[in-house]
């Protein structure tokens, strides 16, 4: 569903500012449905069950099931081979890696059980990358990291995502086990970045026609990493108000900034024929993110708050955690400066040939990107 909404995205809105604007409303859209996630899930818990959340899916795929046809026109159909190789390896690798990740929290990391699966994945995805190489219709077609800009979007996407799930895993931990929130009340507690980021992402598409999409995308990452940084000195006695209701300000501003430039960028420059690809890397990026973030947050954290009680425990818990999330945010903030930066509109040399700018990404004119 995901990559197929960017698609139709890229594909219904060929105006360059009607596209600017449809893709900050996804990236808002997509921020805001994080946080009404914990909101409703809060309440379902308390008042029914933890249950009750499975069931929300049933409601919306229904009207979406629908709506879908009524509202959004169909695309151009073409015939072509399923890339088996690439779904396979691509899935089990990095599944794989995963698991083999988690393991290590509590077997360590030179137990079979944990370098077995890393060291499977790690070969999987080799297997992936020499599939994609032969494949004539690649699941995944590696033409589309040749461009920095693209490359450095995926990157960052995932680096940044990895600590955004982290945010939101070991905040709601804090709130409910050491400041005594219940479920719902922890839904609630993350209004002050919803409403923010729903805000500053409204502003995104006279930011970007103003200033390009390098400048916000970079506020961004920094507003967010701030904020993480902050959030992560909390202690057992810290006020929610000033340990994390200003700290989720901060973050829900920077990624209102960062999510949509990260998307433009992810789909800068591709053809008619990878519209559809570009949107699926996107996405996948986007999971991968927050798989292999969680993963590695989760054996980071593990390792802390031994010999403490069960609140001190779980605060140096969330402490690490959040911490190592600050790094990967840093980590983002350098793919951001070193690949998709220098092709600000000062850079005019970054650009492939035949590109114009749109922002700090080099595009094709918008009616070449009409497929999904």
């Amino acid at each position: 569903m995901a990559p197929s909404a960017l698609s139709l995205l890229t594909a219904t809105f060929v105006e360059r500012r009607a596209r600017a604007r449809a893709v900050a409303l996804y990236g808002a859209t997509a921020g805001i449905g994080a946080s009404l996630g914990l909101v409703i899930g809060g309440a379902l818990a308390d008042w029914v069950s933890w249950r009750a959340g499975f069931f929300m899916n049933v409601p919306v795929g229904t009207a979406m099931i629908l709506l879908a046809p009524r509202f959004i026109p169909e695309s151009t159909r073409s015939r072509g081979r399923f890339d088996l190789t690439g779904a396979l390896s691509a899935t089990a690798g990095v599944g794989a890696l995963v698991y083999g990740i988690i393991h290590s929290a509590g077997s360590g990391w030179h137990t079979a059980a944990t370098v077995i699966p890393i060291l499977s994945g790690v070969v999987l995805l080799a297997v992936l990358v020499l599939a994609e190489i032969r494949a004539a219709e690649p699941v995944m077609p590696l033409r589309l990291f040749a461009s920095r800009i693209r490359t450095g979007a995926y990157v960052a996407r995932m680096l940044y995502l990895g600590a955004m799930i982290g945010f939101f895993f070991y905040s709601t931990q804090y709130l409910q086990g050491v400041l005594g929130f219940s479920a719902f009340d922890a839904g609630v507690a993350f209004f002050p970045m919803t409403v923010v980021n729903f805000a500053v992402a409204m502003t995104i598409p006279r930011l970007t026609a103003r200033l390009g999409h390098a400048v916000p995308l970079t506020a961004g990452v920094l507003l967010t990493l701030s904020g993480m940084a902050w959030l992560a000195q909390v202690q057992v006695t810290s006020s929610y108000w000033t340990a994390v209701a200003l700290p989720m300000v901060l973050i829900g501003a920077g990624q209102g900034l960062a999510f949509a430039p990260l998307t433009s960028a992810g789909i800068a420059g591709v053809g008619t024929s990878d519209a559809g690809a570009a949107s699926g890397l996107v996405n996948t990026f986007h999971q991968l993110g927050m798989a292999l973030g969680l993963s590695v947050l989760v054996a980071v954290a593990a390792n802390s708050g031994y010999g403490l009680t069960t609140a001190a425990a779980l605060t140096a818990h969330v402490h690490t955690a959040l911490t190592a999330g600050t790094v990967l945010l840093g980590a983002c903030l350098l793919a951001v400066l070193g690949l998709i930066r220098p092709a600000h509109p000062r850079n005019r040399r970054a650009l492939p040939a035949g590109a114009h700018l749109d922002g700090c990404a080099a595009v094709e004119p918008a009616s070449a990107m009409t497929s999904a």
